[in-house]
């Protein structure tokens, strides 16, 4: 193994749904004279596979199961999947903030994780306290983290606040300084889960480099989860796509990532929840979501087409003012666009404060999604306070097309063209005399 990283073997993580631990005493008995007979787990052999879509009939659910791979030293992986595919788990499994239920891994040097936002941190203790401390808990000397220690400020950009207790940082400050310490300190394995979401795009950019540098001139090991497929293809030379819980796909990025791709065909125009199980809290909870247009509901729809986004919810929160958000992505996990129903004015009308069933329908004019596949997250939220009640993420998805009927010889723009969005757009035009 002198030039494996990581070897993951049969991996596999099973949760009780709705109980924190195990459950009763009596599992926890069932399980103990399991394990000391050498026998499987008896709940185990119950457990279901881990499908977010479809309501199981076990209290057992395998986040992981059976995932085997190697990570070579110096390697640069990409683990990508949708939401609830165990990617965090994996990484939890790895950083041994969590055990497997079964398998085993192997890890060849010190391991740095990043996978929450103010990870490790001391929320009472300063910025330059909080990078002695991580440095410690990483097996580094109080030298060794002296000799980096402007770096890592610098490169966090918190300078000015490195003596302020980190409670007071905002969720940015924390990622930059958490990011920093991670990365400068030296360890042979360095685990970023997508907290760099929360960073600005000159801070993810400026990331992006740092772990591609680690990996390249210092020979460290790199896994990396992210839904920005950019990001991946730029960053990583291989991937693994986790679906359900289960090892998909191993082996070269750009081939995993059209693995992932895939899957965005799955997504269906619309989807209604369970009624014992609808997402969000006791503020709002989600009913439905689809995306349709004047004559049909489908998949496919032209360029010339007004597309109708609807979101179906019950508003129990009549003093914050609740309201509807989408975000349009595309077919790479790229945000084109967010826009919410929240209107001052009409919000009154239609609530009158009491508990109610609220549609809302978002138009998205024609000639302005450019061709491909695109996903939408639906989401429930309050501003006064800014809270969000129900999310889900690759709720439906939709594709547009462009036949050519609608664009006159005069708009000659059939054919693939470059950019997120294409909007028809008005042109002037002034003619004058050429003087030669």
């Amino acid at each position: 193994m002198s030039d494996i990283a990581i070897k993951v073997e049969d991996l596999g993580k099973l949760y009780r749904l709705g109980e924190v631990g195990t459950g009763t005493i009596s599992h926890d008995l069932n399980r103990w004279v399991a394990k000391i007979r050498g026998k499987e787990d008896p709940f185990a052999k119950i457990g279901e596979s881990n499908n977010r879509t479809q309501k199981g009939n076990s209290d057992y659910v395998w986040a992981l199961q059976d995932v085997n791979f190697e990570v070579k030293q110096g390697e640069v992986m990409g683990i990508i999947g949708r939401n609830g595919a165990g990617k965090s788990t994996l990484l939890k499994l790895l950083s041994k903030v969590t055990q497997p239920s079964k398998g085993s891994i192997k890890v060849n040097g010190r391991i740095a994780s990043l996978l929450e936002v103010g990870t490790g941190f001391h929320p009472e203790m300063t910025g330059r306290e909080n990078i002695f401390l991580n440095g410690a808990i990483m097996g580094m000397t109080k030298r060794e983290i002296k000799a980096k220690f402007d770096e890592i400020v610098d490169f966090a950009g918190v300078d000015r606040y490195v003596d302020t207790p980190v409670k007071r940082y905002s969720s940015g400050m924390y990622v930059r300084l958490a990011f920093a310490v991670a990365a400068h300190l030296e360890p042979e394995i360095l685990i970023v889960d997508e907290v760099l979401a929360v960073g600005d795009a000159e801070f993810q950019k400026k990331c992006i480099g740092k772990m591609k540098d680690v990996s390249v001139n210092d020979g460290r090991t790199v896994l990396f989860v992210s839904h920005n497929m950019d990001s991946i293809s730029h960053l990583c030379n291989r991937g693994l796509l986790l679906v359900n819980g289960h090892l998909d796909r191993l082996g070269h990025i750009n081939e995993v990532i059209k693995g992932y791709l895939a899957t965005y065909e799955e997504l269906g125009t619309e989807r209604s929840f369970n009624n014992h199980d609808l997402p969000g809290n006791e503020f709002a909870k989600l009913l439905s979501v689809r995306v349709f247009s004047k004559d049909s509901e489908r998949l496919f729809f032209d360029m010339s087409d007004d597309i109708f986004v609807e979101i179906k919810y019950i508003d129990t929160n009549p003093i914050n003012k609740n309201t509807a958000i989408i975000h349009i992505k595309d077919i790479k996990g790229n945000t084109l666009f967010a826009t919410n129903e929240f209107n001052n004015e009409s919000w009154e009308d239609y609530h009158n404060g009491e508990i109610a069933i609220i549609t809302a329908v978002c138009q998205i004019p024609k000639e302005f999604l450019t061709e491909g596949k695109y996903s939408v997250l639906a989401a429930i939220g309050s501003y006064s306070p800014n809270i969000v009640h129900a999310l889900v993420d690759d709720v439906v998805g939709f594709t547009v097309t462009d036949k050519g009927d609608s664009r006159t010889s005069k708009r000659n723009t059939t054919g693939t063209w470059p950019g997120l969005v294409r909007p028809y757009l008005e042109w002037t035009i002034k003619k004058d005399a050429y003087v030669g």
